[in-house]
């Protein structure tokens, strides 16, 4: 689930921990934890369609008690991670028969949309 950490003030024993640009006492969001459970069924839409939207992604996040929110996020950051496997596994194939590669093949061809970089929930 969601969950948030306080920051620490400057009576308590810990530093201070500013969260964006908000100020020094913003809340911050812990990393959400899926259940093995929700990541497999998250998995299997994956593999049906790349972007969930509307009804079907209200749905898919009742469904598996989460916010729209995670799942929203979820399907951004995995897109990234499938992008960054093809790009992999088209470069080992390009390698394969050398064929010579840029010097980084880990970097972005442009085609990201900006939508797909957040990795945080609001």
């Amino acid at each position: 689930g969601l969950e948030l950490s306080h920051c620490v003030g400057p009576n308590s024993l810990g530093p201070v921990v500013p969260w964006r640009s908000g100020g020094p006492c913003k809340m911050k969001r812990v990393r959400t934890v899926f259940k093995p459970e929700q990541l497999e069924r998250l998995e299997q839409e994956f593999l049906k369609q790349q972007y969930m939207v509307g009804t079907e992604r209200v749905d898919l996040a009742a469904t598996l008690h989460l916010t729209e929110t995670q799942v929203k996020v979820w399907f951004q950051n995995r897109r990234i991670k499938w992008r960054k496997q093809s790009m992999e596994q088209k470069a080992a194939k390009l390698s394969q028969f050398g064929v010579i590669q840029p010097a980084s093949a880990d970097s972005t061809d442009g085609k990201d949309h900006e939508e797909d970089t957040v990795d945080v929930e609001l």
